[in-house]
């Protein structure tokens, strides 16, 4: 839909009745990088702001503990509940996102990466993006998975498109084969990869972390090093889960249930393993609104990252029954 006509819909209430279908279902919003302004990777503060707004308006706000809670039939969330989660723990989390969630009274879950966190490891998908922004090479060109890819490095929208095709074909392999290839893809284009992020891509700090869980805003696990758990074998599987959450409780000195799969990535194994870490719920990147007995380890979101037209149809179910209509699931989401 054209975002001029989009946007006069919107603010003629075209998805009010949307909304009001869906008022028994359980919206989970996903958020990931925030900035100040208008940037490719980041939703900015004041979309943020924006986003804030119509939600404290039209819906009533919960924890995800509260969701999870409801699904184990502890809790009845009330109708248009909605919840707000930020994947991953950059910097901005804090620095932009918290500030507003603050000020606005909205509770949120934050799910970190706990190597990420201790300074170990950076993720994955950033690394292609720096090596995009850094070389000085006009094309970024190589061979990943038995496919090759040439393309053309411009102005900083096209470096992070770049990465990005890159990065989705790079998902598909399993971890150690990925960091090899990065590494030669990095060599290659003449850039060395440090070993803690640049601040552009850091994370937030234990410190902030602790100051922000204390402030109400949930923690959860995202595990150790954001591997696709569906790539990784049992041993590898079991380590993200369990040591990801004993890091986080040693941390924050509380109990931690909330887990979020990397990538949004899970199958039957990687399911019962959460299960069996001992987590209350797990989200997805599987899109759409949850249903009252929805299964509370594989929670649907929606991509909040976008302008308030575009958001208010997302949320109001609208996309949802336009997919069913289609007969057809729309892609699980962006590689984060």
């Amino acid at each position: 839909m054209k975002h001029s006509a989009l946007k006069l819909l919107a603010r003629a209430g075209a998805f009010a009745p949307f909304r009001a279908a869906n008022r028994g279902r359980v919206l989970i919003l996903t958020y990931h990088r925030f900035s100040r302004a208008r940037d490719p990777l980041a939703t900015p503060a004041e979309d943020f702001d924006a986003h804030l707004r119509y939600l404290k308006e039209h819906y009533t706000l919960v924890p995800l503990s509260r969701v999870a809670a409801h699904y184990a039939g502890r809790e009845v969330l009330p109708e248009r509940a909605a919840c707000v989660t930020i994947d991953d723990g950059f910097a901005d989390a804090y620095e932009i996102a918290f500030p507003l969630l603050k000020r606005h009274g909205v509770p949120a879950a934050l799910f970190l990466i706990t190597d990420f966190l201790d300074g170990r490891a950076w993720m994955w998908t950033d690394k292609l993006r720096h090596v995009a922004l850094a070389t000085s090479a006009g094309r970024l060109s190589a061979e990943v998975g038995g496919r090759p890819f040439d393309l053309r490095l411009d102005g900083r929208d096209s470096r992070i498109g770049a990465a990005g095709r890159f990065n989705s074909e790079l998902k598909r392999l399993a971890p150690r084969a990925r960091e090899e290839a990065i590494e030669r893809i990095a060599v290659a284009h003449g850039v060395e990869l440090p070993r803690r992020p640049p601040a552009e891509f850091g994370p937030v700090t234990w410190a902030q972390a602790r100051e922000m869980d204390a402030a109400g805003l949930e923690i959860g696990s995202h595990t150790v090093s954001h591997p696709i758990l569906t790539t990784t074998d049992d041993d590898e599987l079991r380590r993200e889960l369990f040591e990801s959450r004993a890091r986080l409780q040693a941390e924050l000195g509380r109990a931690v249930e909330l887990f979020c799969y990397p990538n949004g990535s899970f199958d039957e194994r990687v399911r019962r393993e959460t299960v069996g870490a001992g987590y209350a719920c797990a989200v997805t990147t599987r899109p759409g609104l949850n249903e009252r007995r929805a299964d509370p380890f594989t929670l649907r979101r929606v991509s909040a990252e976008l302008d308030l037209p575009h958001f208010v149809q997302s949320t109001s179910g609208f996309e949802q029954l336009k997919n069913r209509l289609r007969r057809r699931e729309p892609a699980a989401g962006e590689v984060y």
